[in-house]
């Protein structure tokens, strides 16, 4: 294996075409010098350097290793300077996520303004549910993540830290020609006889069975939907109803209504989950979602 320092050795005598004039360049002794490169060329396995009357020259060997010592320098130069950008907060890679709602609108709309202040961060954007948004925050994968405590309590994982965001109040959807449809507001009562649309319910305390015990009953039926999608599609179909949060209320289908329930637990809290030593343009689009937050609440 050959050292940075050993590889910038060999570049810099091969410069001078001195060991003497190397060692002036780099505050070495000549004798260190000698050491050094006599080491190289043990791991190197032969000589690199012509023994000349006056100074050396780079043999065949010593040719081979001296162009790819350049690449490596070269590359090491380049990752100290991004990583001095990136850890300044003037750019980089910034590796975000969030749970599909909240990439409907209010991740979009905070990287846009995070574009518009700091087009030298470029953003590798991922989706996925918050368990694996917080998993992959504790394996270093994601610099910033958007989560959630629906529909069943919010995750930990170890090194992360989570802020609270905000509050999002849960409705529920309806087909349009639904008996409540226009009715505004009502008792989750009043939907005890509906099937409900659920990703996951009942091997593991969730929000709707909380909120059904407190109702007074037990939905007759669940249907494990997980999609948003899939799950419009079954309440436009007349197959069930399903909690939908306030956030994703653009994305609801014309052939639906969504409608609001008295109950005043039935909401989720977002949070912005991050390393807990964060990127500074990390700390950034944290201030701009919550700017966003406050402009739409």
């Amino acid at each position: 294996m050959f050292e940075n320092e050993d590889l910038r050795l060999l570049v810099t005598v091969a410069e001078f075409g001195s060991f003497t004039q190397a060692a002036v360049r780099l505050n070495y002794t000549q004798s260190a010098v000698s050491r050094r490169i006599g080491s190289l060329e043990q791991r190197a396995g032969g000589a690199l350097f012509d023994r000349l009357p006056r100074g050396v020259r780079l043999n065949p060997a010593g040719r081979t290793l001296h162009r790819h010592a350049l690449d490596v320098l070269e590359r090491m130069a380049r990752a100290e300077r991004e990583l001095a950008v990136l850890h300044a907060g003037l750019g980089g890679l910034l590796h975000v996520g969030a749970f599909a709602t909240a990439n409907m609108s209010l991740m979009p709309t905070a990287l846009r303004a995070l574009r518009d202040t700091r087009p030298e961060v470029e953003v590798v954007a991922a989706e996925g549910p918050t368990g694996a948004l917080m998993e992959r925050l504790a394996d270093g994968v994601l610099d910033l993540a958007v989560v959630s405590d629906y529909p069943s309590g919010l995750p930990r994982a170890e090194g992360v830290t989570t802020t609270k965001l905000c509050e999002d109040e849960l409705c529920v959807a309806l087909p349009r020609g639904h008996r409540l449809a226009d009715a505004g507001r009502f008792d989750l009562y009043e939907l005890r006889d509906e099937a409900w649309l659920q990703g996951a319910y009942g091997d593991r305390p969730t929000l709707l069975a909380d909120a059904c015990a407190r109702a007074g009953f037990s939905p007759r039926k669940i249907v494990r939907i997980a999609e948003w999608a899939g799950k419009f599609g079954y309440v436009a179909a007349g197959l069930g109803v399903a909690l939908v949060p306030a956030l994703a209320a653009r994305a609801v289908p014309g052939t639906l209504t969504l409608c609001r329930l008295t109950d005043p637990e039935l909401r989720r809290t977002l949070h912005v989950a991050m390393p807990a030593t964060p990127l500074p343009a990390a700390l950034e689009l944290r201030t701009l979602l919550r700017e966003v937050v406050g402009r739409e609440q």
